[in-house]
C-alpha cells in the first residue's frame, strides 16, 4: 500500500518516475500551474496594491485546475508523506507553493533534481529542504508585475482600433528590437563599391589592401579573423569604378614580389555546454527548429531521462558528468583527451545551484535511441551530445596566414587557415577552414596571372532569425531562460510578426503599435530599462530586496505617472491613424477573387499549411482559398465528408507494438477521403514505443513512413 506521494509538474514523467520509485510511491502532476490570480477587483487585476503591501487573490486555474486540487487532495489523504518535485526553476518553485497552499500542506518536503535517473531522483529524496520564499516571491513578483503592466497597458492599444489585441512587459521590448531593425532596413541606402584582385601563378588569390601613402589602420598582420563565421574575403573598398580600372592597370604594369609573410598557430578552445538561449539557437540554426519546438523536444528527452533539466542559464556541470565523459574519451578518442578540462566564466546572474543542458548518460547506444525516439528528438539528443562531449576535449589548434604582396606602390593580401588538429571541433564543428597558401620567401618573385575586379553593393543588416532574436533578448537582459520561446510565440500569435524566409519581419500592426508604445510608453521597450527590471527579480529571489515594496514603488514612481502620459498620446495617434482602419497590415495576394477580380488578402493563421489563407475583403461574400498541396493551386474550401464523424473501425491487422489489434479512422485532406491505422490500445497514445505506429491506405494496401507495407493478415490470405 503506497504511503508516499510524489508530485511532479509534467504527466509525461510520472511512468518514468513511478519506475524509479517503486510501490511505495504514488506520482502524481500538477499539469503545471494549480492557480492563478483572480479576474476581480480594479481592473480585474486580482490583487490590490496598498501602501507597501501587495494582496494577491489566487483560484484554481479554469475547470483543469479545479480537477486537479480535487485530486491531489484525494491523493495527499491516502498517504503519510507529500513530496513536492516541481522543476528546479523560480517558476518550479512558486508551482510547489501553490501547490501547498491549495492542499494546505503543513510541512511538504521540497526536492530538486536535474535529471530523471534513478541516482539523481534518489539522491534528492534523501535531501529534501523547506520551500525557498526568496523564489516564490520573485516568482509572485514576476506574475504581479506581468499583468499589471498587460492589463493596465493593453487598454491603450484597444483605444486606437487598429486590431492590436495586447502588449506586455517582455513581448514588447522583444517587438520592438524587430521593429527597430526593420527601421534600420527601410531607411537603408545601397552603397556601390569595387571589389579588386590579383591571381598569381604560384596558386593563390590576393586582395587590395591600400598603398604607400594610405594610412591603413586596419594592417593585415592584424586582421586575423576569428576563425568562426569567417567572412568572404574582399578587398578595401573601391568606391568608383575608374578606381578600380587605375588598380588593375598599376597591377599589370608592375612587377609582385612578397613583401611579408605572417603565420602563426591558434588555440581556439571548446564552447560552453548548452544552456537554454544556446540550445535555442543551435537547434534552430542547425535543425531549423523554432525555439517552442526546441523546448517542446527537450520536454520530452527530459522526461524520458535522457537528458538534464533544459530551463537553465548555467555552464556548470557535475563531476559525475565530467568523469564519465573523460572515461569515454579515454576508450573512444585517447588523443583528444585533455590534461586540464576547459572551465568556463559563470554566467553573471545565472543560478549557480543547476546545471548546464547534458546527456544523463554518454554511453547510451545510439542504434537504440534511433529506434526509441521520433526524428526530432533522437536530432536533438544528438546535438546535445555532440556539444556536451565537446566541452570536455582539447582546444583545436588552427593554423592562420597573412601574405602581403606589393606591386609598384599597391599592396595586396591574402589570407588562409588550415585545421592543424580538430580537438573538440570534431564533436562541435565551428572552426572553418578555407584556402591554404602556398609556403613562400620574404621578397620572392611572383607571376601575376590576371588583376580583375568586382562590382558590389552594400547590403542593409539582416532581420533576425527566432534563434538570433533569442541570442540578443539574452545578451541585453530581456526575460530569462523560461520566457523566450513563449514570447517569440506570442509575437507570432498576435499577428505582429511575419516568419519570411526563416526570419522574423513585423507586420504593419507589429510596426503601428511599436510606434505608439515608444511615444506612450517609451521606457518599458528599452533593453536596459527592462534588464534592471531582471535584475531586481533577481535580487528578490537571493533575498536582497523585498517583492512587495518593490513592485508598489515601481508602480507609484513609475507606471501610474506613464500611463497618465500614455493617455494624452492616444488622441494624437487616433488623428494619424483614423478608426476603423480595416485590415490595413494584411498584404495582398497575386492571386486574384474569382468573383470581383480583386487581388485577395492573405489572413495569417498558424493552423494551415501556408500559415496564411486568402480571402476577400472587398466585400465578396464567403470568398476564402486555402493552398492545395494535391492540386497546388488555391481552391474553395470543400464540404466535409460524411465520414469525418464515425466511429473507428477494429480491424484484423495486429499492432507490431502489443499485438492488439488496429482499428481504421476515417479523416479528410485536402478535400479528399483517406483512411489511416492505429492501435486500439487505449494507452497507446501515451507510450513512446506506439510513437510510430500509423499506417496509411496506399493503392498497394497498407504503408508507414517508419515501419514499411503491413503485412496481410493470416486469416485473409
Amino acid at each position: 500500500m503506497p504511503t508516499k506521494l510524489f508530485i511532479v509538474e509534467s504527466p509525461g514523467k510520472i511512468k518514468k518516475l513511478s519506475q524509479i520509485l517503486g510501490s511505495d510511491w504514488i506520482v502524481k502532476a500538477s499539469m503545471g500551474h494549480v492557480r492563478e490570480l483572480a479576474s476581480d477587483g480594479i481592473d480585474s487585476l486580482g490583487f490590490d496594491l496598498n501602501g507597501d503591501r501587495v494582496q494577491c487573490r489566487f483560484v484554481p486555474r479554469g475547470e483543469r485546475g479545479k480537477d486537479t486540487i480535487q485530486q491531489l487532495r484525494s491523493a495527499v489523504r491516502q498517504v503519510q508523506t507529500v513530496v513536492l518535485a516541481t522543476d528546479d526553476d523560480r517558476e518550479g518553485e512558486t508551482i510547489a507553493w501553490h501547490i501547498q497552499q491549495a492542499l494546505n500542506l503543513k510541512q511538504p518536503q521540497r526536492v530538486v533534481y536535474s535529471e530523471i535517473t534513478p541516482t539523481a531522483v534518489k539522491r534528492a529524496i534523501l535531501q529534501p529542504r523547506p520551500i525557498n520564499q526568496n523564489l516564490v516571491h520573485a516568482g509572485l513578483c514576476r506574475t504581479v508585475l506581468d499583468k499589471l503592466v498587460g492589463f493596465k497597458g493593453s487598454p491603450l492599444l484597444w483605444q486606437l482600433q487598429i486590431g492590436a489585441k495586447s502588449m506586455g512587459r517582455v513581448q514588447s521590448a522583444a517587438l520592438h528590437i524587430l521593429c527597430d531593425r526593420e527601421r534600420q532596413i527601410e531607411a537603408f541606402v545601397p552603397q556601390t563599391y569595387w571589389n579588386v584582385w590579383v591571381d598569381y601563378a604560384e596558386g593563390f588569390r590576393a586582395f587590395y589592401r591600400g598603398t604607400e601613402t594610405t594610412t591603413d589602420d586596419e594592417s593585415p598582420a592584424d586582421d586575423a579573423t576569428n576563425p568562426t563565421e569567417r567572412p568572404t574575403q574582399e578587398s578595401h573598398r573601391v568606391l568608383s569604378q575608374a578606381d578600380a580600372d587605375r588598380l588593375v592597370q598599376q597591377a599589370q604594369a608592375f612587377p609582385h614580389r612578397v613583401r611579408s609573410i605572417d603565420g602563426k598557430v591558434i588555440s581556439r578552445t571548446p564552447p560552453p555546454p548548452f544552456v537554454t538561449s544556446t540550445l535555442q539557437q543551435a537547434a534552430g540554426s542547425r535543425l531549423k527548429f523554432s525555439p517552442e519546438k526546441t523546448m517542446q523536444v527537450a520536454q520530452s528527452l527530459y522526461e524520458a531521462g535522457l537528458i538534464t533539466y533544459m530551463r537553465t542559464d548555467s555552464v556548470e556541470l557535475s563531476q559525475e558528468f565530467t568523469d564519465q565523459a573523460r572515461q569515454w574519451l579515454v576508450g573512444h578518442d585517447a588523443e583528444n583527451v585533455p590534461k586540464k578540462v576547459t572551465h568556463h566564466r559563470k554566467v553573471k546572474g545565472s543560478q549557480e545551484a543547476h546545471e548546464a543542458i547534458r546527456p544523463s548518460d554518454v554511453n547510451r547506444a545510439s542504434a537504440q535511441l534511433r529506434l526509441d525516439l521520433s526524428s526530432d528528438a533522437f536530432a536533438l539528443y544528438v546535438l546535445i551530445w555532440k556539444r556536451s562531449m565537446a566541452t570536455q576535449c582539447q582546444s583545436a589548434r588552427v593554423r592562420q596566414t597573412c601574405i602581403v604582396t606589393q606591386s609598384g606602390t599597391i599592396f595586396w593580401q591574402a589570407k588562409g587557415q588550415v585545421i592543424e588538429f580538430q580537438g573538440y571541433s570534431k564533436y562541435w564543428n565551428n572552426l572553418s577552414a578555407d584556402v591554404e597558401l602556398p609556403i613562400l620567401k620574404v621578397a620572392q618573385a611572383l607571376t601575376l596571372k590576371q588583376s580583375a575586379h568586382e562590382q558590389k553593393q552594400t547590403q542593409p543588416p539582416p532581420r533576425y532569425s527566432e534563434p538570433k532574436l533569442v541570442q540578443v533578448m539574452e545578451r541585453q537582459g530581456i526575460g530569462r531562460p523560461s520566457t523566450y520561446a513563449p514570447t517569440i510565440l506570442t509575437l507570432k500569435e498576435r499577428l505582429y510578426v511575419d516568419v519570411i524566409k526563416g526570419a522574423l519581419q513585423p507586420t504593419v500592426l507589429g510596426l503601428d503599435v511599436d510606434r505608439f508604445l515608444a511615444d506612450a510608453l517609451p521606457d518599458l521597450l528599452q533593453s536596459e530599462f527592462t534588464a534592471q527590471m531582471e535584475r531586481s527579480l533577481d535580487d528578490i529571489a537571493e533575498g536582497k530586496q523585498d517583492w512587495q515594496r518593490y513592485l508598489t514603488h515601481w508602480n507609484e514612481t513609475y507606471f501610474e505617472p506613464a500611463l497618465l502620459q500614455a493617455q494624452r498620446v492616444i488622441p494624437q495617434h487616433l488623428t494619424t491613424n483614423p478608426a476603423p482602419r480595416p485590415q490595413t497590415h494584411l498584404q495582398t495576394s497575386r492571386t486574384r477573387c474569382p468573383q470581383c477580380e480583386k487581388p485577395l488578402a492573405k489572413i495569417p493563421s498558424p493552423k494551415v499549411k501556408k500559415k496564411y489563407f486568402l480571402k476577400c475583403v472587398e466585400g465578396c461574400e464567403n470568398v476564402v482559398l486555402f493552398w492545395s498541396d494535391r492540386s497546388k493551386r488555391w481552391e474553395a474550401p470543400q464540404p466535409k465528408s460524411s465520414n469525418t464523424a464515425t466511429k473507428p473501425q477494429t480491424t484484423d491487422h495486429l499492432c507490431p507494438v502489443c499485438q492488439q489489434r488496429l482499428e481504421q479512422y476515417a479523416y479528410q485532406k485536402e478535400g479528399q477521403d483517406k483512411r489511416l491505422l492505429r492501435c486500439s490500445n487505449p494507452k497507446a497514445r501515451d507510450d513512446r514505443r506506439h510513437q510510430d505506429v500509423v499506417y496509411f491506405q496506399t493503392a498497394k494496401g497498407w504503408w508507414s513512413p517508419k515501419l514499411g507495407d503491413l503485412a496481410v493478415p493470416a486469416s485473409h490470405k
